[in-house]
């Protein structure tokens, strides 16, 4: 679930890029000269098979467009899905091949059909649109559920997840399932974001060489290039906003208990959750809107009622700058000279469309939750897919169970990295034990209390701003992910809301910002995301090139 600033400092989960700092494992021993010839083979191919990808009318194509074609009759939602399989087929199988879709729903068109006939009685916005959903995310119909591991393969999930659920309610065309980092990048210090053991690496379509980031990669590549009107990716720390912000697009990464985890492959339940993917705020409101609620399946989403809302497009505002105040985290700078530059630019953007730029405003307690970050990750996990696996028939009964598996099928699915991750938390206690408690407690007092809202209280802020993530890593099989900067881990410890906005680019390559602030504070968040995006308007579509020339 997360991408690596470097061998000695790199985030935890699900994409951040400041992932593995506390892990200092070596790389397997072999695997580098093992694979620097293979990697340097596809890059060449990559360049030499690049094909021109030709236009489509629904390129960058909003929900709201979409909505008017199936009004006027310009579009049917089995033509608008009929599109999308067509575009994946191009180019995600064939052509630039970036391998974001692990598989297709073989009952789209079949759902799609059973939409049109409801033309007169359109659930929503969301009525007829196509959605791309992780790999991680149940649906008990006849796509498979697997966080990417062939362990998972041919087990069947029991019902829906509620996020599959509430998708079908309001009448989306669930159109696939999107690869991923494998368990949401949770299993090695060593891992390359993006790859799976059964989808392969998923690569950036800004520049084919380049990782999409972690974990949500297929939901940020297959949204960028267009292959689906909106998706849903999840998150424990970083894996919605570091693809958003590596693929150009809005992500948002909710309060924890706005959308249920209900049936959704777990990493921890303090900081996991299920977000939007979008080109847009505006189309990532209209889905945050249909996935939220109230789940008996899921106790956090009870602190959510009467703090949610089916509609969070009336947040936003045009001119949602304007005298918001906004405070500028200057430590999760300085880990790229032309992106810091960026980010002074877009400062001085903000500044004269009103905002009030209090700069700096860092957090306290920055970088003190670190180590207590990822010992809870270790002690959540083994009981959390513990409970998930046992509750799932024909699969893997523990994580013990699914260590044995990636043994005794190393070649297929430790090729280029191990388990340290998994094994170091198969070794820990129960959720009783006092050092876990102890860690969490530590946690929610750094992020929460002393950290965002000690910040927020003591500047009067609206929101918090940092660059999202530093721009796309060359994917390296032989030494797993390298990455620098993030600014996601304070939002994930604390369960805060972080939504990321498509900020402009460093070296041809789609960086974000992000903004984040106190629990519940998602309308404020989109209110001041959309005033930003109106103004910078930075999103700009692929051009899958095979490598960038810098």
């Amino acid at each position: 679930m997360a991408n690596k600033t470097n061998k000695e400092n790199a985030d935890i989960v699900c994409g951040s890029p400041q992932r593995r700092h506390f892990l200092q494992t070596s790389v397997l021993a072999g695997v580098s000269a093992a694979v620097l010839p293979a990697l340097a083979a596809t890059r060449e191919a990559a360049g030499s098979s690049a094909v021109e990808v030709g236009p489509s009318d629904l390129d960058e194509i909003t929900i709201a467009d979409l909505q008017a074609g199936l009004a006027s009759g310009k579009f049917s939602a089995r033509s608008i899905t009929e599109k999308y399989l067509a575009r994946i087929e191009e180019i995600d199988k064939q052509g630039p091949a970036i391998n974001s879709v692990i598989e297709v729903n073989p009952e789209a068109l079949a759902i799609a059909d059973a939409l049109d006939k409801e033309h007169n009685r359109a659930r929503g916005p969301m009525h007829g649109i196509p959605v791309l959903i992780k790999d991680n995310i149940d649906t008990a119909d006849r796509m498979q559920t697997t966080a990417g591991s062939l362990a998972l393969l041919g087990s069947r999930p029991m019902r829906d997840s509620f996020v599959a659920q509430k998708l079908r309610e309001c009448g989306a065309v669930i159109l696939g399932k999107t690869n991923l980092s494998e368990w949401a990048n949770i299993r090695s210090s060593h891992s390359s974001s993006g790859w799976s053991g059964r989808g392969g690496q998923t690569v950036n379509p800004y520049a084919l060489d380049r990782n999409p980031c972690g974990s949500s990669s297929g939901s940020g590549a297959a949204t960028a290039a267009s292959l689906c009107a909106v998706a849903v990716g999840s998150e424990t720390d970083g894996s919605v906003v570091c693809p958003a912000s590596a693929n150009g697009l809005v992500g948002i990464k909710p309060t924890l208990g706005l959308i249920s985890r209900a049936g959704i492959i777990p990493i921890a339940h303090s900081q996991d959750t299920a977000g939007p993917m979008a080109r847009t705020v505006r189309d990532a409101a209209i889905l945050l809107g249909a996935l939220v609620g109230v789940d008996p399946r899921d106790s956090a989403t009870s602190a959510s009622a009467g703090k949610s809302s089916p509609d969070y497009t009336k947040f936003l505002d045009p001119h949602g700058l304007r005298g918001a105040r906004i405070g500028v985290a200057r430590k999760y700078f300085g880990s790229n000279d032309a992106q810091d530059q960026l980010m002074n630019n877009l400062i001085d953007a903000m500044k004269r469309q009103g905002a009030e730029m209090i700069d700096p405003a860092d957090l306290p307690t920055h970088g003190k939750f670190d180590d207590t970050e990822f010992l809870v990750l270790l002690y959540e996990l083994k009981a959390d897919l513990n409970v998930y696996l046992a509750n799932r028939p024909g699969a893997p009964g523990s994580l013990k169970d699914v260590i044995d598996f990636n043994d005794h099928n190393r070649d297929k699915e430790m090729p280029y990295f191990g388990q340290d991750i998994f094994i170091k938390a198969e070794a820990k206690g129960p959720l009783t034990t006092k050092e876990y408690t102890d860690a969490l407690e530590a946690n929610h007092r750094l992020s929460r209390t002393e950290g965002i809202d000690a910040v927020m209280d003591k500047f009067h802020l609206d929101a918090i701003m940092a660059p999202t993530a530093g721009p796309a890593w060359l994917i390296d099989f032989a030494n797993g992910d390298h990455a620098v900067g993030g600014s996601s881990n304070a939002a994930a410890v604390a369960g805060y809301p972080d939504i990321t906005v498509p900020a402009g680019f460093v070296f041809g390559l789609p960086v974000g910002v992000s903004f984040f602030g106190r629990a519940w504070s998602e309308p404020t968040l989109l209110k001041i995301a959309y005033g930003f995006e109106q103004t910078i308007q930075a999103r700009r579509p692929p051009r899958f090139l095979p490598t960038l020339k810098l």
